[in-house]
């Protein structure tokens, strides 16, 4: 698994056997989500002498001469000084622990961090440009929204199957469970993220208003069609935001402890309290865009409206503590802005493929 590869480089015998045999053994059945938990190996820990040689290759390029003479005896002084404790600790911890650094780097490279949210952390995703199934934005939303709600029954029956590198090495599959009902809460010093029970409804937001959107009656979820008469009554609905609606999702999108000093203030009781929790406990949320963007080879600076729109919107509107935000425009068109500190790129990846595939199946 953890044998060199690239161009100029050949797999060795023994690699070449154990890749057969898993693929072989693998055929005859079909792996659910969390198969490989178990038996996934614990992430090796380098040398400290390693760690540091990479260290200064990595910054090498961003140095001149004399910057990278000093940090190279900032290196040694490191690797020869309190380097040499830490590494110790370290090696504790990888004991017991099968990633020693996945909580850490959670804390510390994210959920530490100050600074906004909007274009430090989050990222996008945009539609199948190529392809356009509908104008008719109401049913676009609809259908993705049944789509996304099949990708999480998968992931809550163990369907998926997991992501294999060269059909043999499966990826951690730890992340999935936070895909869906998860937010990130603001805090003084450091954020948490909050994977709350099965949520049966959505948040939505079109024209400055929030709305609560059942997806499920009786247990059971409701069909496109269904869903579809629901967004159009959201759509013809022209009652007027609350006092501050409009701008609510700013506070997400600016410093953190700001927002989070204004959640405990104005957000701990009553209506605010209510209003709030529905948007933190829903399945995800969806926007209903005012506005419309589209490609066009003639005019790529469409495409990158387009990707401005998807990351940061006007700013306001999108809830960009939440794990994912699906957003329609109104002109049929998708895209959506996801948190970071929750998952890998990967893991939305497979579920925005999944929803694009559904939808032009529902929409064919």
């Amino acid at each position: 698994m953890y044998e060199s590869r690239g161009k100029g480089r050949t797999m060795s015998i023994t690699s070449r056997l154990w890749f057969s045999a898993v693929t072989f053994l693998t055929g005859f059945s079909r792996p659910m989500l969390y198969s490989y938990q178990g038996s996934l190996p614990r992430l090796p820990l380098p040398a400290l002498k390693d760690t540091m040689s990479r260290y200064l290759r990595s910054v090498r390029p961003l140095m001149n001469d004399d910057d990278y003479a000093r940090m190279e005896k900032l290196a040694d002084d490191f690797q020869n000084g309190i380097g040499k404790k830490l590494q110790r600790y370290l090696v504790l911890k990888s004991w017991w622990a099968t990633n020693y650094v996945t909580d850490w780097w959670e804390e510390f490279v994210y959920l530490r961090g100050r600074s906004p949210l909007m274009v430090n952390s989050n990222f996008y995703g945009t539609d199948a440009i190529l392809l356009h199934p509908t104008n008719k934005q109401a049913a676009r939303a609809a259908n993705v929204c049944h789509a996304a709600f099949l990708f999480r029954r998968l992931i809550e029956r163990q369907q998926l199957q997991p992501i294999m590198v060269q059909n043999a090495v499966p990826l951690c599959s730890y992340q999935y469970e936070r895909t869906f009902n998860t937010c990130r809460i603001p805090g003084l010093e450091t954020d948490k993220i909050i994977h709350f029970g099965d949520s049966t409804h959505i948040a939505v937001y079109h024209a400055g208003r929030y709305f609560k959107m059942p997806c499920y009656y009786k247990g059971k979820l409701l069909t496109p069609k269904e869903l579809q008469i629901q967004f159009e009554r959201i759509l013809s609905d022209d009652s007027v935001p609350e006092k501050g609606e409009a701008f609510l999702g700013a506070l997400t999108a600016g410093e953190r402890k700001p927002w989070a000093e204004a959640r405990s203030k104005y957000f701990s009781k009553g209506i605010n309290r209510t209003s709030l929790e529905v948007i933190e406990r829903s399945a995800f949320v969806l926007i209903l865009e005012e506005d419309s963007h589209d490609y066009s080879e003639e005019d790529p600076e469409q495409l990158d409206n387009f990707g401005h729109a998807m990351l940061h919107g006007k700013g306001y509107d999108r809830w960009y503590d939440k794990s994912f935000n699906v957003i329609v425009m109104k002109n049929g068109r998708i895209g959506f802005n996801a948190e970071h500190s929750w998952a890998d790129a990967a893991i939305m990846a497979h579920l925005w493929e999944y929803v694009l595939t559904e939808d032009l199946m529902d929409s064919g």
